[in-house]
């Protein structure tokens, strides 16, 4: 096996090359190239799976904009990955392209001009208008090949856009491990997995109700709801039984009632017992339904009896699935009443009422029935306004309909207790970070109705890879669907002839026809394991990186993208996707609000990354836990910027001052001879263990708190602390003792602060050391017998010093030439033992030590006269 040690720690001694003005400017081109050029972050596949650390990066929307919900998400998994690189595993990290899909569609369409129609065959000299026409009617019809070639070289262009953001944020992607979710590759992993589905039993067509968006004119599975609150009424009128007796119903869908199939009620509810398996007759139209009994039916919900219509929700599916009642559907799949009358509707009054509303859109439907209650004085007291949760489809406007259809479903415990509980279970081989949201994946399989409706009836995406042949009559036999073979994958069976057949027997009598549907996005994107892994194209590799070890994501595609790629690799590989799943929280405008595109509250990521630079955009991302939704802080990046340029000049300091990579101690510390040195490396293997633990934990927030922490004491005191040391005027000895405390505490503090600063680190790095310091072993703690509070107590007594000047409005080189610190006992123990450096840094004749009670004080501060000042 090949090592992996390009950009190590190397034996080699680099000069010395501090630069008279660190900055920050500039820092993010020269790097990403330099780290481009030399492969610092590219992943070698001579490996084994021990040592590889594999991401399942999730593929931004290559046809949209980045925004800092991106930024902020996507730097908390780079700061994993680099901390796993720097530990010496191998990291797998690629990125991908999610350009199959509705926004895609919608912007090839636009930006050239075009429409896809998949019955329009190939051309192979097409080329798109040079300006697209102004009205969509006159746009050029092309076939689904060409219009993904237009998608792909889009992509193209909008890719690079992405790619140059995310490298001036610092990714340490391997750029050379990239994807589209349309491209070929995909496409053929897609297919290849609804095959095998299909022929474990795992995948199936059925006839069934199905929720439909009547803008989109496509199937909408269960993950790809969302409630909204819409405006409603209640409308009151009745149902009369044999003897003309009234059974009021009250219904927000008056529309429906020619779709009535039953009446029902709470099977405890005594008002309707008697009723129960009778038959009631519905007003306007003159259909006679049963009254039936069901649990779901409430009480105390108007006046405790529903109308079931075929279909007004959800609701009405487990009625007519469960009391097993007639299919009356009369809304069509344009969100318009059926022009035919139904069957059902028998008298020549219900006939012509049915009449008024065919053809009509189901608002205006509902409009034409009330008015013809109200004819017959039929509604019972004004319509209830009320406000209500409706289906909508997430990337809709208007409220879903339920109409019946055949769609293609994969099982996913929505009907399958046996399947659900292996779901279940297989969660709890994935460690969520933070642990709670474990319990809303569970939650959401709990709460399945049913199975995945994959289908959707859109023209762009991956196509169902099946045909059909055709009877006598011209008819397709859906119980005999005809699969390609493997070889000839990726396949579209609207312009490729079905296998054994030739293209002049599409579509006729004993011929074949190819299913028109394509692939809900989600059936491809919940692959993208087995995609960018390498399943069924490159076995080795996916052996090597499966199961991945991290999924990073939002919470709110946990019931999607995450759900979705588990129930995919549970039926493919029997197995859990990744070991980790790493939830991510909303970034929340000032009225902590969620930010996003929909309600134009975002910002736009070049603009902070410009002005605050991006180390400092990283510190503000990492310095939020995963699973938080953090506000959207340009005070908390400014911070940052302030520490990143800190450690500029702090480093440039320490380095001036003589350290060197050869005062670097690990194993033998004998040169430490001052107590204070000793106490401030023992500090900071302390923070490596805490921050080593903390990264264990993936929790990276507590790992950056730490070593800031220290960071600032060590600036703030211990620099300050031993300059005179530092500079020779206690000796030899003692000097070497200081350089080899600051080389140590610079080398150390590099490395840990690497993930989150991957510039001004590197940047250091350079001046005194070979290689990258993103390829330098992660620091191990430095077992030095020391006091670990040493340095806040004496940095205490500095501060106290300090103070005193400030309140004298003095300089703080004025000699002090007496002062008293007062302490516990082993506070002044401490003291003793950096004395000698508190005298120097506070420029101290004398100062005296007292035991005594309560928190450490500096009085009696006894400065000198201007004209005492030593001279210069």
């Amino acid at each position: 096996m090949a090592e992996d040690t390009q950009g190590t720690d190397t034996p080699s001694t680099a000069p010395i090359n501090v630069p008279d003005k660190p900055a920050l400017e500039g820092l993010e081109a020269a790097l990403t190239q330099r780290w481009l050029a030399e492969g610092t972050y590219k992943f070698n596949p001579d490996t084994t799976r021990e040592q590889v650390y594999s991401i399942d990066t999730p593929p931004p929307t290559a046809s949209g904009s980045l925004h800092v919900g991106h930024m902020f998400s996507f730097t908390q998994t780079d700061v994993l990955a680099r901390y796993q690189r720097m530990i010496g595993k191998n990291v797998f990290y690629p990125m991908g392209w999610d350009d199959n899909g509705l926004p895609t569609e919608r912007r090839v369409q636009n930006y050239y001009g075009v429409r896809c129609d998949p019955a329009i065959p190939y051309d192979a000299d097409y080329r798109a208008p040079a300006e697209p026409a102004k009205n969509q009617r006159d746009f050029d019809v092309v076939s689904r090949r060409n219009f993904i070639e237009l998608c792909e070289e889009l992509a193209v262009e909008d890719e690079k856009v992405f790619e140059s953001l995310f490298q001036q944020l610092g990714l340490s992607v391997d750029w050379q491990l990239t994807y589209r979710t349309i491209d070929d590759a995909s496409r053929e992993v897609s297919q290849r997995a609804f095959l095998a589905n299909l022929a474990a039993g795992d995948a199936y067509m059925a006839e069934a109700p199905t929720l439909w968006d009547i803008t989109f004119r496509t199937a909408v599975a269960q993950a790809e709801l969302e409630d909204r609150e819409v405006a409603g009424a209640y409308y009151r009128y009745p149902f009369f039984t044999e003897d003309g007796e009234k059974i009021y119903v009250e219904t927000t869908r008056p529309e429906l009632l020619a779709a009535c199939a039953a009446l029902v009620a709470n099977p405890d509810d005594e008002r309707y017992q008697p009723l129960f398996g009778k038959m009631v007759t519905s007003p306007v139209f003159g259909v006679e339904v049963e009254v039936k009994a069901h649990a779901l039916a409430k009480a105390d919900k108007g006046s405790g009896i529903a109308m079931v219509c075929t279909f007004g929700d959800l609701t009405d599916v487990t009625w007519w699935r469960e009391l097993q009642l007639p299919t009356r559907a009369i809304v069509g799949r344009d969100g318009r009443i059926v022009g035919e009358t139904p069957d059902w509707i028998t008298t020549d009054a219900g006939r012509t009422a049915y009449e008024a509303i065919a053809g009509k859109t189901v608002f205006s439907a509902k409009e034409t029935v009330v008015e013809l209650l109200a004819a017959e004085d039929l509604i019972d007291g004004e319509p209830k306004k009320i406000m209500h949760p409706v289906n909508f489809y997430e990337k809709g406007d208007k409220p879903l309909e339920v109409v019946t259809s055949r769609q293609w479903y994969y099982r996913n415990g929505g009907r399958d207790e046996e399947r659900r509980a292996r779901l279940i279970a297989r969660g709890h081989e994935i460690d969520f970070h933070p642990a709670f949201m474990r319990s809303r994946f569970e939650n959401w399989i709990s709460g399945l109705n049913g199975d995945w409706l994959v289908s959707r009836q859109r023209f762009f995406g991956v196509p169902i890879p099946v045909w059909y042949p055709l009877d006598a009559e011209g008819n397709p036999r859906y119980d005999a669907p005809i699969v390609p073979l493997d070889e000839q994958l990726p396949v579209d069976p609207a312009a490729d002839a079905a296998p054994g057949y030739d293209e002049a027997q599409r579509g006729v009598p004993g011929g074949f026809a190819g299913d028109a549907d394509i692939l809900d996005t989600w059936a491809t994107s919940s692959l993208t394991p087995q995609i960018v892994g390498g399943w069924s194209r490159d076995e080795d590799l996916f052996a090597k990186v499966f199961p991945f070890d991290l999924r990073p994501q939002g919470h709110d595609i946990i019931r999607t993208w995450l759900f979705s790629s588990v129930v995919q690799a549970d039926a493919l590989q029997h197995a859990a996707p990744w070991k980790h799943a790493a939830i991510s929280g909303w970034i929340l405008d000032p009225d902590r609000k969620k930010m996003s595109k929909s309600k134009g509250n975002v910002v736009v990521p070049t603009d902070v990354l410009d002005e605050f630079g991006s180390d400092a955009v990283r510190y503000w991302a990492t310095s939020a836990k995963l699973g938080a939704d953090t506000a959207y802080e340009i005070a908390q990046m400014k911070i940052g910027r302030r520490l990143a340029i800190k450690l500029l000049n702090a480093s440039k300091f320490v380095l001036n001052l003589g350290a060197t990579e050869n005062s670097v101690v690990s194993t033998d510390l004998s040169v430490l001879t001052n107590p204070l040195d000793r106490a401030v490396l023992a500090q900071l293997a302390d923070v490596v263990r805490q921050s080593t633990k903390a990264f264990e934990n993936y929790d990276y927030a507590r790992a950056l708190q730490i070593t800031e922490s220290f960071f600032w004491q060590f600036t703030d005191d211990y620099v300050e602390l031993i300059k005179d040391r530092a500079y020779g005027a206690a000796g030899d000895a003692e000097q070497a003792s200081v350089l080899a405390a600051l080389a140590t505490s610079l080398d150390t503090l590099l490395r840990l602060f690497a993930p989150f600063l991957p510039f001004a680190t590197e940047e250091v790095w350079g001046w005194w050391r070979n290689g990258s310091v993103h390829r330098a072993q992660w620091p191990t703690a430095v077992d030095v017998d020391g006091d670990t509070t040493l340095l806040a107590t004496v940095g205490t007594a500095l501060s106290g010093v300090r103070k005193a000047k400030s309140e004298a409005k003095v300089k703080q080189r004025t000699e002090v030439l007496s002062a008293t610190i007062t302490a516990s006992e082993f506070l002044t123990t401490q003291l003793k033992a950096g004395l000698g450096d508190l005298k120097a840094a506070s420029n101290a004749r004398e100062l005296t030590l007292v035991a005594g009670d309560g928190e450490l004080t500096v009085s009696d501060v006894v400065l000198a006269a201007p004209e005492e000042q030593p001279k210069a």
